[in-house]
């Protein structure tokens, strides 16, 4: 059972969901393998309808205490670039896309996924390059992030959105 997970955290951002519960895009997924999609919605307005068949289940939430449990099994995470988020999985060692939302402005989010990709510990694309790459990606090449190092990453995070130089 590959289970692929997707997150806003929080937020709302739903041209993600829009997105990834398309009827294509649904489509790529089982032509990779995967069995599950998780979508958490947050404050979201778009609430796609859950379906379970034999070859594919569809989950749909706004909000639980903890994420841990999604996280830790899914073979992929798919989440917006918060910086909470995207730490999280990251510690888990799961393959992550992150999805930068292109209507935030000034948005220090895409200069995080950015970086954090160059480093080679994730793939980051925006709603419309998401199923390509989903399509293109090779997930054994991303490196695993190591964990219990959140001062590095506050300090990263620091760098980024400017506060240190």
């Amino acid at each position: 059972m590959k289970s692929a997970f997707v997150t806003v955290g929080t937020t709302s951002f739903d041209d993600l969901i829009l997105c990834v519960s398309a009827r294509e895009n649904l489509q790529i997924f089982r032509s990779l393998g995967y069995n599950r999609l998780v979508l958490q919605i947050g404050r979201g307005k778009v609430v796609p309808e859950p379906f379970s068949t034999e070859s594919f289940t569809l989950d749909v939430y706004r909000y639980k205490e903890s994420l841990k449990e999604d996280l830790q099994q899914a073979d992929l995470v798919i989440s917006h670039a918060g910086a909470g988020s995207c730490l999280e999985t990251l510690e888990k060692g799961k393959p992550l896309v992150v999805v930068v939302n292109e209507k935030l402005m000034n948005n220090h989010q895409l200069e995080l996924a950015k970086q954090l990709y160059k480093e080679g510990y994730l793939f980051y694309c925006t709603c419309s390059t998401l199923p390509g790459l989903l399509q293109s990606m090779d997930l054994p090449t991303l490196k695993c992030y190591p964990p219990g190092q959140p001062e590095k990453f506050s300090a990263f995070l620091d760098k980024v959105v400017g506060l240190q130089k």
